[in-house]
């Protein structure tokens, strides 16, 4: 059964297991810092707290022996009742320390997880497009929810309990020594024998840790596509629910197994620690017994010691927990940073200036901008050279190939006139598509040059370039927002008049009117709450309130009905008029009012002319016409069906 379960465990297991054996690169640590820097008043303040904490750990059991020596054998009710209420005293000082320990945590660990995300974020989004076809978008949230998170507590939990554990060790040590020296050595004899098998542990905890991530963001992934309403239709009008049902109790199924791994080895140090803190415990007690028996040692001395000696092998445990606590930390950072230290494909020349029309122009050439393709050649990159292999559906790295070098495109040119139109035709797959995505350079040619107004895009600010160019694709997309939002997307500035009026240019005014919230209607997921022509309209009306003097277009009329193809056919009308035109071309009435059309085959353009120089040069074109367009103009014909300007041709 195809992406059965039992072959995407097959498949990926190998890989998962390299994964998960990474380690964590150098300069993590260093790297940290920088993100720590605008909270170190909020570090002071938790370390101060920190240190007041440890000291009163070290202090407590001091006051036992004073209790016990000073008050309780001499019978001195006096020195009793002082020291419970300074012992008290110290109870309150510490539960006040640990709501301070608390409340700088909290601001750090919060203020770097806002900044981790929104730095992320912000650097996601200028990756190439090529990026999002490459990366499954489950693994990607992962980065900034679970790994974000995990990163917190390197700066905050881990910085106060190294600090504490480690003041705390010393202070402990020293009232030890001050206490009976004998015991003391003896206790510390015991202390290798805590942090080596901490250190084998933490190895095979760091690397069950970074497994558990990728396996969670397999998961999430697939929960990622199969909650939003296309997957869940598909798998509906597919029957496929018991496959899907199967595949994902299959990742649930790896996730258990290694988060299993996860605990036997998390709870496997405690016992270990647990069981040499109870063969020194008695060591302490039948060491120390004996020289309070031989009265080498007071009864409130070896008390004292016990005390202490439970602190002592607290921070020796916590310092053991620490580091399989630092490593995972790590990991967390780890992966954070691979996706920051992705570089983008797409980047700004140093010194790229702004598109503007130049303000000297009139007339008919007025607020308008040609593009001109200069023997272009383009192949799309490879996978890691945008993407990375932990985010990849593949999850493991595609080396580059090179036993294949066909380009996409090869030496294509062409000037697309300031306010024309320019219409491409020609077989699927041809590179109609990739022209359009070079045009608002979603991507860079490999060879050639494209150019907006005479300027290279790589001269000009990529913000220019985009906002000078409005582009509708074939897919209609829609924020889960209103459809405000989503029309103020195109120019947030605009005013309410400004939203009426594009709406009812792109014919879709009536309908939205008649909404019971109007333009604060929610559209749902990908729009699905409006049919596909008015979600065509909606991003229709995006584009005439952006009004930008580039239109870059997918026309794609062909899924809808009758009447939604003639709305739509009419509010492009309006849309391209008046403005500089690239038009993947899918209706009859589109390219008989081109002023040129372009004839893509194998990326390469075969065919140039208008449709009646084209059609009588017999070739490709008029194959297209024949295959294609002629049953549209048969159609007109009799039925007087939709063209462009809304009237028979």
């Amino acid at each position: 059964m195809l992406g059965g379960p039992s072959m995407s465990a097959v498949r990926r297991g190998p890989v998962d297991d390299l994964m998960s054996r990474q380690r964590v690169k150098r300069g993590t640590v260093r790297r940290i810092v920088p993100y720590a820097r605008p909270y170190r008043w909020h570090i002071v303040t938790l370390l101060v707290a920190t240190v007041i904490s440890a000291c009163i750990a070290a202090a407590s059991p001091l006051f036992l022996k004073l209790i016990i020596d000073d008050g309780v054998l001499p019978r001195h009710l006096g020195v009793v009742v002082w020291l419970s209420l300074g012992l008290a005293g110290l109870a309150l000082v510490d539960a006040g320390s640990g709501f301070v320990q608390g409340w700088a945590s909290g601001w750090i660990g919060e203020g770097l997880v806002c900044e981790l995300r929104t730095e992320v974020f912000a650097h996601v989004q200028e990756q190439p497009l090529a990026f999002f076809t490459r990366t499954q978008t489950g693994k990607l949230i992962s980065r900034l929810n679970a790994d974000v998170i995990g990163a917190r507590q390197a700066v905050t939990s881990l910085l106060s309990q190294a600090v504490s554990t480690i003041l705390t060790l010393v202070l402990v040590l020293a009232a030890m020594f001050y206490l009976s020296w004998q015991i003391t050595v003896a206790a510390l004899v015991m202390i290798p024998l805590f942090l080596i098998p901490a250190r084998l542990i933490g190895r095979r905890i760091q690397r069950i840790t970074r497994a558990m991530m990728e396996q969670d963001a397999e998961m999430s992934s697939m929960m990622t596509e199969r909650f939003n309403v296309s997957g869940a239709m598909l798998a509906k009008l597919y029957g496929r629910a018991p496959e899907e049902r199967d595949l994902f109790a299959n990742k649930a199924a790896r996730v258990r197994d290694v988060a299993a791994k996860g605990v036997v080895w998390g709870r496997l140090l405690p016992i270990i620690v647990t069981i040499l803190t109870s063969f020194t415990t008695a060591l302490v007690y039948g060491l120390g017994g004996g020289l309070a028996i031989n009265g080498t040692l007071q009864l409130g001395t070896l008390v004292a010691m016990v005390a202490l000696l439970m602190r002592l092998y607290g921070p020796v445990n916590q310092l053991s927990n620490l580091q399989s606590s630092a490593m995972v930390a790590l990991v967390s950072f780890d992966r954070v940073f691979e996706v920051l230290d992705l570089k983008p494909h797409i980047t700004e020349r140093p010194g790229a200036r702004p598109l503007t029309v130049p303000a000297d122009r009139t007339g008919s050439e007025a607020g308008l901008l040609d593009i001109e393709f200069e023997d272009v050649s383009f192949r799309y990159p490879s996978p890691g050279q945008v993407s990375l292999a932990s985010l990849s559906s593949a999850a493991k790295p595609e080396p580059a190939r090179t036993d294949d070098n066909t380009p996409t495109l090869t030496g294509v040119s062409f000037l697309a006139p300031a306010g024309k139109l320019t219409a491409l035709v020609g077989p699927s797959g041809a590179g109609k598509t990739t022209i359009t995505h070079l045009v608002p350079r979603l991507y860079d040619p490999t060879s050639g040059a494209v150019r907006i107004d005479g300027h290279d895009l790589r001269d000009l600010t990529l913000a220019s370039v985009r906002e000078n160019i409005g582009v509708v694709t074939q897919d209609a997309h829609l924020f889960n927002e209103t459809v405000r939002a989503n029309l103020l997307y195109g120019r947030p500035d605009a005013d309410e008049d400004e939203l009426v009026e594009a709406c009812r240019a792109a014919l879709i005014w009536d309908t939205i009117e008649a909404l019971p919230e109007g333009l604060d209607t929610v559209v749902g997921d990908r729009g699905y709450r409006f049919s596909g022509g008015e979600k065509q309209r909606i991003t229709l009306a995006r584009l005439l309130l952006k009004a930008p003097p580039i239109v870059v277009l997918d026309e794609a009329t062909a899924h809808l009905d009758s009447e939604s193809e003639a709305a739509i056919q009419r509010a492009l009308k309006t849309a391209l008029a008046g403005r500089t035109s690239l038009v993947i071309a899918h209706r009859l009435s589109t390219i008989r009012e081109a002023d040129q059309i372009l004839v893509i085959e194998a990326g390469r353009i075969s065919e140039r002319g208008t449709h009646e120089k084209l059609l009588a040069a017999g070739g490709l074109y008029a194959d297209l016409y024949h295959s294609q367009f002629a049953r549209q103009a048969e159609d007109i014909e009799v039925n007087g069906g939709p063209v462009l300007d809304g009237s028979p041709t």
